[in-house]
């Protein structure tokens, strides 16, 4: 048989076995395990291109960014990360920005403030390196007061405690932690928080386990301002060896009840004192992917959290501090990512996007506040010609129109690719970025409350900011919310 004759014969078989699986996923009764498996492997039969060439018509913006590119390190390709926060407490926004071996500061306008090589603790696979995971920073911030400077903390590849001038990048302090228990190498993850009042300084560290695929369940709460005082391990607050951790990210803290204390938040819900409020159970073989907090539920007091599970049933779970307050799931379709927001003001409350999981030719849905699914439709059907058809990746609410509801943000998945603005119940993409982007970070750095689009691509960074005038200035700054600047700090790829 000539050879083109054979590939033709094994592209029509393979057509007609996926043709039949495709088809067997509306059979009734069809168990909703094989659903889910078989639509996986559907969607990632080989094509014969990485991209799409036959999508929605979008063009490349001409939405010129502030380019920032003298002295700028190289994006790692996995470890490291940006963030943003006002260093030295006049208002104005600096940039952090972290890769192996190396940690830098700049001010908003593009100005190297410092630069060290440091022997910053970064990793990539959180469930097989340890924590803080895939584009994670790495760094926590102590803030500005009237009589001290804003510090700037991580940990070493030792898994020592460093302490660093923000404004400067004077190494202030280096201490030796007590450790973690023996099942976990040292201390990985840290996260700056008030836990014994709304004034305190206190230090969460995190470590996981050195299992086949690790979890972070190992936390410590240590008094930040006592462990400076004695230069050398003290008691900790609190311990704890049962955390229900999130697989590919640390913890993440925030007030959800309002008395100026922070909880710590994953699959299990601490109150500041380490005691367990709340434990979502799942199967053996589950995990948690993603997290984030925010004021879903106006009607109810405080702020609550939304965590997806992968395996198991791919549920979504929305918590707070009262308790659980609903679980659902899309076809027992794994959610993975997701963004939160306003993007339907007719309706109560937040809504919240669900990415799903799919290797190719993802299959977004969407959430009302109360878990009801309002939305859902197939990327192919939206993404502009020539994306890659694995979808998106690093997705961002953005705030960024004074006079429409906020958008989500993403890059292209799996490759240093363009950057698009979308609107997510309807999944129409809007804004298309010709970029070449390592990094995609969303943050309020020109201090109108709006939001800029911050994409680090090998040593160049471009900030992007709506040109369009800003019909609310005086709508208070997302940064003056607690949550909002506690989550851009706590970030990694999985949970922007």
């Amino acid at each position: 048989m000539p050879k083109r004759s054979y590939l033709l014969l094994v592209f029509i078989l393979l057509a007609g076995l996926a043709t039949a699986a495709y088809a067997a996923l509306t059979v009734p009764g069809f168990g909703w395990r094989a659903r889910a498996a078989l639509a996986e492997a559907y969607y990632a039969l080989p094509y014969a291109s990485e991209y799409r060439f036959d999508g929605v018509d979008l063009p490349i913006s001409d939405l010129s960014p502030k380019v920032i590119h003298k002295g700028v390190p190289a994006a790692d390709e996995k470890r490291g990360g940006i963030l943003a926060a006002d260093l030295d407490g006049d208002g104005k926004v600096e940039l952090i920005l972290t890769a192996p071996g190396l940690i830098s500061a700049r001010s908003a306008d593009g100005r190297e403030l410092w630069r060290s090589a440091l022997d910053i603790h970064l990793t990539d696979k959180a469930e097989s390196q340890g924590l803080p995971g895939l584009h994670a920073p790495g760094v926590a911030l102590v803030g500005h007061k009237a009589d001290t400077a804003a510090r700037l903390l991580f940990l070493d590849t030792d898994g020592r405690l460093n302490i660093l001038h923000a404004m400067t990048g004077a190494l202030l302090h280096t201490i030796d932690l007590p450790p973690p228990p023996p099942e976990a190498n040292h201390w990985q993850h840290l996260v700056t928080a008030n836990l014994q009042s709304p004034e305190s300084n206190d230090l969460l560290l995190q470590a996981t386990d050195q299992g086949r695929h690790r979890r972070g369940r190992f936390v410590a709460a240590f008094a930040l301002d006592q462990l400076v005082d004695q230069q050398k391990a003290t008691w900790p607050l609190w311990t704890t060896d049962e955390f229900q951790a999130l697989a590919h990210s640390g913890l993440r803290v925030a007030d959800l009840n309002g008395d100026g204390r922070h909880e710590i938040l994953g699959g299990s819900l601490l109150s500041p004192d380490g005691n367990v409020l709340l434990k979502l159970e799942l199967p053996r073989k589950a995990h948690f992917d993603a997290l984030a907090v925010a004021d879903i539920r106006p009607d109810l007091p405080g702020l609550e959290v939304v965590v997806l599970e992968e395996k198991g049933q791919n549920r979504i779970f929305l918590y707070g501090h009262q308790g659980l307050l609903w679980e659902t799931h899309f076809k027992h379709q794994e959610p993975q990512n997701m963004a939160l927001g306003d993007f339907d003001p007719s309706r109560p409350g937040l809504e919240i996007w669900c990415r799903s999981r799919y290797k190719r030719h993802q299959k977004p849905w969407v959430l009302d506040a109360l878990g009801n699914r309002i939305a859902h439709y197939q990327m192919r059907d939206r993404a502009p010609k020539g994306w890659t058809v694995k979808g998106i990746e690093e997705i961002s609410t953005l705030h960024w129109s004074s006079s429409a509801p906020p958008r989500a943000v993403a890059k292209e998945r799996h490759r240093s690719g363009d950057v698009a603005v979308f609107e997510p119940v309807t999944g129409q993409f809007q804004i298309r970025l010709k970029e070449h982007a390592n990094r995609l970070y969303v943050a309020d750095v020109l201090g109108d409350w709006r939001e800029e689009i911050i994409v680090w691509s090998a040593t160049r960074i471009n900030v992007y900011s709506n040109p369009a005038p800003n019909t609310q200035p005086d709508r208070p700054r997302l940064w003056a919310d607690d949550h909002y600047r506690r989550s851009k700090t706590t970030w990694n790829y999985y949970n922007p």
